[in-house]
Protein backbone atom coordinates (compact mmCIF):
# COMPACT_ATOMS: atom_id res chain seq x y z
CA UNK A 1 0.00 0.00 0.00
CA UNK A 2 1.28 3.28 -0.99
CA UNK A 3 0.58 6.57 1.32
CA UNK A 4 0.19 9.80 -0.61
CA UNK A 5 0.86 13.06 1.42
CA UNK A 6 -1.15 16.03 -0.26
CA UNK A 7 0.41 19.57 0.89
CA UNK A 8 -0.97 22.95 -0.10
CA UNK A 9 1.48 25.59 -0.99
CA UNK A 10 2.75 27.69 1.85
CA UNK A 11 0.50 31.36 0.83
CA UNK A 12 -2.70 28.65 0.83
CA UNK A 13 -2.33 27.29 4.33
CA UNK A 14 -0.63 30.02 6.42
CA UNK A 15 -4.25 30.63 8.47
CA UNK A 16 -7.11 28.28 10.09
CA UNK A 17 -9.25 29.77 7.40
CA UNK A 18 -7.33 28.81 4.57
CA UNK A 19 -7.19 24.58 5.78
CA UNK A 20 -11.21 25.41 5.94
CA UNK A 21 -11.39 25.86 1.94
CA UNK A 22 -9.41 22.88 1.36
CA UNK A 23 -11.94 20.20 -0.24
CA UNK A 24 -12.37 16.55 0.37
CA UNK A 25 -14.72 14.15 -1.24
CA UNK A 26 -18.13 13.30 0.53
CA UNK A 27 -20.18 10.29 1.04
CA UNK A 28 -21.21 10.95 -2.32
CA UNK A 29 -18.06 11.61 -4.36
CA UNK A 30 -18.90 15.00 -4.14
CA UNK A 31 -15.81 17.19 -3.32
CA UNK A 32 -16.85 19.61 -0.54
CA UNK A 33 -15.17 22.49 1.77
CA UNK A 34 -14.63 21.43 5.31
CA UNK A 35 -16.33 24.89 6.14
CA UNK A 36 -19.19 23.23 6.13
CA UNK A 37 -18.96 19.94 8.03
CA UNK A 38 -15.41 21.61 10.48
CA UNK A 39 -14.72 24.34 12.05
CA UNK A 40 -11.33 25.88 13.86
CA UNK A 41 -10.66 27.03 17.31
CA UNK A 42 -7.64 28.32 19.29
CA UNK A 43 -6.83 26.17 22.44
CA UNK A 44 -3.91 25.97 24.84
CA UNK A 45 -1.53 22.61 25.24
CA UNK A 46 2.02 21.59 26.21
CA UNK A 47 4.98 22.14 24.24
CA UNK A 48 6.15 19.30 24.96
CA UNK A 49 4.83 16.38 25.82
CA UNK A 50 7.24 14.23 28.39
CA UNK A 51 7.08 10.65 29.40
CA UNK A 52 9.01 8.94 31.76
CA UNK A 53 8.47 5.36 32.11
CA UNK A 54 6.41 5.48 29.83
CA UNK A 55 3.73 7.58 32.27
CA UNK A 56 2.90 10.96 31.20
CA UNK A 57 4.96 13.51 33.24
CA UNK A 58 6.17 16.87 34.66
CA UNK A 59 9.71 17.94 34.64
CA UNK A 60 11.31 19.68 37.80
CA UNK A 61 14.32 21.15 37.95
CA UNK A 62 16.20 23.31 41.23
CA UNK A 63 18.30 23.97 43.10
CA UNK A 64 18.18 23.72 46.99
CA UNK A 65 18.48 27.49 48.83
CA UNK A 66 21.98 28.77 50.34
CA UNK A 67 23.05 26.78 53.50
CA UNK A 68 20.39 24.10 52.80
CA UNK A 69 21.83 20.39 51.59
CA UNK A 70 20.28 18.69 49.04
CA UNK A 71 19.44 15.93 51.09
CA UNK A 72 17.02 18.17 53.48
CA UNK A 73 16.20 19.96 49.88
CA UNK A 74 15.08 16.42 48.45
CA UNK A 75 13.53 15.31 52.12
CA UNK A 76 11.33 18.50 51.77
CA UNK A 77 9.81 17.93 48.07
CA UNK A 78 9.10 14.32 49.30
CA UNK A 79 6.96 15.22 51.74
CA UNK A 80 5.41 18.00 48.88
CA UNK A 81 4.89 15.10 46.98
CA UNK A 82 3.49 12.90 49.53
CA UNK A 83 0.51 15.62 49.70
CA UNK A 84 -0.61 14.92 45.69
CA UNK A 85 -4.00 13.55 45.18
CA UNK A 86 -3.59 9.83 44.33
CA UNK A 87 -2.74 8.21 40.69
CA UNK A 88 0.22 10.59 41.19
CA UNK A 89 3.41 9.76 41.98
CA UNK A 90 7.16 10.95 41.67
CA UNK A 91 10.53 9.51 40.53
CA UNK A 92 14.20 11.29 41.06
CA UNK A 93 16.47 11.66 38.23
CA UNK A 94 19.88 12.32 37.21
CA UNK A 95 22.17 13.91 39.88
CA UNK A 96 19.23 13.53 42.85
CA UNK A 97 18.59 9.76 42.01
CA UNK A 98 22.38 8.99 41.78
CA UNK A 99 22.28 10.37 45.42
CA UNK A 100 19.80 8.70 46.97
CA UNK A 101 21.08 5.62 45.45
CA UNK A 102 24.52 5.87 46.85
CA UNK A 103 23.53 7.23 50.08
CA UNK A 104 22.11 3.77 50.88
CA UNK A 105 24.90 2.60 50.20
CA UNK A 106 27.05 4.94 51.67
CA UNK A 107 27.04 2.86 55.05
CA UNK A 108 28.45 -0.53 53.30
CA UNK A 109 30.92 1.19 51.35
CA UNK A 110 32.60 2.45 54.77
CA UNK A 111 31.93 -0.36 56.42
CA UNK A 112 33.83 -2.61 53.19
CA UNK A 113 36.89 0.31 53.41
CA UNK A 114 37.61 -0.29 57.39
CA UNK A 115 37.48 -4.34 56.84
CA UNK A 116 39.76 -3.44 53.84
CA UNK A 117 42.43 -1.67 55.99
CA UNK A 118 42.08 -4.33 58.65
CA UNK A 119 42.77 -7.18 56.37
CA UNK A 120 46.31 -5.51 54.89
CA UNK A 121 46.99 -4.95 58.40
CA UNK A 122 46.36 -8.31 59.75
CA UNK A 123 48.26 -9.90 57.06
CA UNK A 124 50.93 -7.38 57.41
CA UNK A 125 51.42 -7.81 61.27
CA UNK A 126 50.13 -11.31 61.20
CA UNK A 127 47.90 -10.20 64.06
CA UNK A 128 44.17 -9.63 64.88
CA UNK A 129 44.63 -7.09 67.88
CA UNK A 130 47.81 -5.11 66.42
CA UNK A 131 44.95 -3.37 63.27
CA UNK A 132 42.58 -2.49 65.88
CA UNK A 133 45.19 -0.21 67.63
CA UNK A 134 45.58 1.32 63.94
CA UNK A 135 42.14 1.27 63.27
CA UNK A 136 41.20 3.13 66.63
CA UNK A 137 43.02 6.44 64.41
CA UNK A 138 40.31 6.56 61.98
CA UNK A 139 37.53 8.28 64.07
CA UNK A 140 40.16 11.12 65.25
CA UNK A 141 40.38 11.80 61.25
CA UNK A 142 36.61 11.69 60.33
CA UNK A 143 36.65 13.94 63.61
CA UNK A 144 38.53 16.37 61.26
CA UNK A 145 36.69 15.95 58.11
CA UNK A 146 33.53 16.62 59.44
CA UNK A 147 34.73 19.93 61.58
CA UNK A 148 36.72 21.24 57.97
CA UNK A 149 33.41 20.67 56.13
CA UNK A 150 31.39 22.23 58.86
CA UNK A 151 33.76 25.60 59.16
CA UNK A 152 33.48 26.24 55.77
CA UNK A 153 29.76 25.28 55.02
CA UNK A 154 29.69 22.13 53.13
CA UNK A 155 27.20 20.19 52.63
CA UNK A 156 27.12 15.97 52.98
CA UNK A 157 27.46 15.23 49.86
CA UNK A 158 29.41 12.57 47.37
CA UNK A 159 32.63 14.52 47.37
CA UNK A 160 31.95 14.79 51.71
CA UNK A 161 32.04 11.16 51.31
CA UNK A 162 35.29 10.68 49.08
CA UNK A 163 36.93 12.24 51.86
CA UNK A 164 35.89 10.53 54.47
CA UNK A 165 37.11 7.33 52.49
CA UNK A 166 40.71 9.16 51.71
CA UNK A 167 41.18 10.03 55.57
CA UNK A 168 40.90 6.28 56.41
CA UNK A 169 44.01 5.23 54.71
CA UNK A 170 45.77 8.12 56.02
CA UNK A 171 45.21 7.93 59.09
CA UNK A 172 45.76 4.50 59.44
CA UNK A 173 49.22 5.66 57.76
CA UNK A 174 50.32 7.74 60.97
CA UNK A 175 49.72 5.44 63.36
CA UNK A 176 51.44 2.64 61.20
CA UNK A 177 54.49 4.46 61.45
CA UNK A 178 54.44 4.41 65.38
CA UNK A 179 53.18 0.82 65.74
CA UNK A 180 55.75 -0.64 63.43
CA UNK A 181 58.37 0.36 65.16
CA UNK A 182 56.79 -0.24 68.90
CA UNK A 183 56.02 -3.92 67.89
CA UNK A 184 59.87 -4.56 66.90
CA UNK A 185 61.17 -2.94 69.77
CA UNK A 186 58.95 -4.87 72.37
CA UNK A 187 59.31 -8.19 70.58
CA UNK A 188 63.23 -7.39 71.13
CA UNK A 189 62.48 -7.04 75.03
CA UNK A 190 62.08 -3.78 75.70
CA UNK A 191 58.90 -2.69 78.12
CA UNK A 192 55.93 -2.11 76.19
CA UNK A 193 55.44 1.63 77.42
CA UNK A 194 58.90 2.00 77.05
CA UNK A 195 59.10 0.78 73.62
CA UNK A 196 55.94 2.87 72.35
CA UNK A 197 57.40 5.72 73.57
CA UNK A 198 60.70 5.57 72.04
CA UNK A 199 58.39 4.89 68.44
CA UNK A 200 56.61 7.47 69.28
CA UNK A 201 60.09 9.81 69.46
CA UNK A 202 61.78 8.13 66.57
CA UNK A 203 58.36 8.54 64.50
CA UNK A 204 57.91 12.03 65.45
CA UNK A 205 59.70 13.76 62.73
CA UNK A 206 58.66 11.37 59.93
CA UNK A 207 55.01 11.92 60.61
CA UNK A 208 55.22 15.75 60.74
CA UNK A 209 57.37 15.70 57.56
CA UNK A 210 54.80 13.18 55.32
CA UNK A 211 51.94 14.90 56.91
CA UNK A 212 52.60 18.37 56.62
CA UNK A 213 53.71 17.48 53.00
CA UNK A 214 50.54 15.61 51.97
CA UNK A 215 48.27 18.89 53.25
CA UNK A 216 50.28 21.64 51.66
CA UNK A 217 49.92 19.32 48.21
CA UNK A 218 46.06 19.62 48.78
CA UNK A 219 46.36 23.30 49.18
CA UNK A 220 45.10 23.62 45.40
CA UNK A 221 42.02 21.75 45.98
CA UNK A 222 40.87 23.95 48.94
CA UNK A 223 41.59 27.30 47.39
CA UNK A 224 40.51 25.74 43.97
CA UNK A 225 37.92 28.67 41.94
CA UNK A 226 36.76 28.26 38.29
CA UNK A 227 34.78 25.73 36.81
CA UNK A 228 34.52 22.67 39.20
CA UNK A 229 36.04 24.28 41.92
CA UNK A 230 32.94 23.35 44.19
CA UNK A 231 33.84 20.07 43.96
CA UNK A 232 37.68 20.60 44.56
CA UNK A 233 36.98 22.29 48.04
CA UNK A 234 34.77 19.80 48.76
CA UNK A 235 37.28 17.02 48.67
CA UNK A 236 39.91 19.41 49.56
CA UNK A 237 39.07 20.49 52.59
CA UNK A 238 37.71 17.21 53.91
CA UNK A 239 40.90 15.81 53.76
CA UNK A 240 43.04 18.62 54.98
CA UNK A 241 40.73 18.90 58.14
CA UNK A 242 41.21 15.37 58.53
CA UNK A 243 44.74 14.59 57.95
CA UNK A 244 45.24 17.69 60.33
CA UNK A 245 43.69 16.11 63.37
CA UNK A 246 44.34 12.51 62.48
CA UNK A 247 48.42 13.84 62.76
CA UNK A 248 48.31 16.09 65.94
CA UNK A 249 46.20 13.58 67.41
CA UNK A 250 47.69 10.30 66.69
CA UNK A 251 50.68 11.54 68.00
CA UNK A 252 49.54 11.10 71.39
CA UNK A 253 46.88 8.82 71.50
CA UNK A 254 48.50 6.01 68.96
CA UNK A 255 50.81 5.21 71.79
CA UNK A 256 48.08 4.91 74.16
CA UNK A 257 46.19 3.07 71.89
CA UNK A 258 49.15 0.41 71.44
CA UNK A 259 49.31 -0.15 75.07
CA UNK A 260 45.59 -0.76 75.52
CA UNK A 261 45.39 -3.20 72.81
CA UNK A 262 48.07 -4.94 73.84
CA UNK A 263 47.58 -5.33 77.87
CA UNK A 264 43.90 -6.57 76.28
CA UNK A 265 45.46 -9.29 73.95
CA UNK A 266 49.34 -10.06 74.56
CA UNK A 267 49.14 -12.56 71.95
CA UNK A 268 49.63 -16.34 71.58
CA UNK A 269 53.09 -17.77 72.58
CA UNK A 270 53.81 -18.84 68.82
CA UNK A 271 53.20 -14.67 68.17
CA UNK A 272 55.92 -13.95 70.80
CA UNK A 273 58.61 -16.47 69.80
CA UNK A 274 58.09 -15.42 66.13
CA UNK A 275 58.25 -11.55 66.72
CA UNK A 276 61.38 -12.29 69.09
CA UNK A 277 63.29 -14.11 66.05
CA UNK A 278 63.45 -11.57 63.74
CA UNK A 279 65.90 -12.82 61.13
CA UNK A 280 68.49 -9.77 61.93
CA UNK A 281 68.66 -10.48 65.30
CA UNK A 282 70.08 -14.44 64.00
CA UNK A 283 72.24 -12.92 61.84
CA UNK A 284 75.58 -14.89 63.14
CA UNK A 285 78.04 -12.96 64.98
CA UNK A 286 75.73 -10.38 66.35
CA UNK A 287 75.48 -10.13 69.92
CA UNK A 288 72.01 -8.83 69.94
CA UNK A 289 69.62 -6.85 67.63
CA UNK A 290 70.41 -3.33 67.05
CA UNK A 291 66.97 -0.78 68.13
CA UNK A 292 65.68 1.14 65.45
CA UNK A 293 67.53 4.35 64.28
CA UNK A 294 66.61 7.80 62.73
CA UNK A 295 67.82 6.79 59.37
CA UNK A 296 65.56 6.36 56.70
CA UNK A 297 62.47 8.02 58.46
CA UNK A 298 61.00 8.89 55.46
Amino acid sequence: MQVVVVQSEAQARMRPEDLLQLHVLNGAGQPVPLASFASTRWVTGPVQTIRYNGYPAIRIAGEPAKGVSTGAAMAEMERIAAELPPGFAYEWTGISREEKLSGSTATILFAFSLLSVFLCLAALYESWSIPLAVLLVVPLGVLGVVLGADLRGLENDVYFKVGMITIIGLAAKNAVLIIEFAKELHARGHGLVESVREAAHLRFRPILMTSLAFMLGVMPLVLASGAGSASQRAIGTGVLGGMLTATLLAVLLVPVFFVVTRRLFPGSERQRRFDAHEPDAEAPGAGHAAAPTREGDA
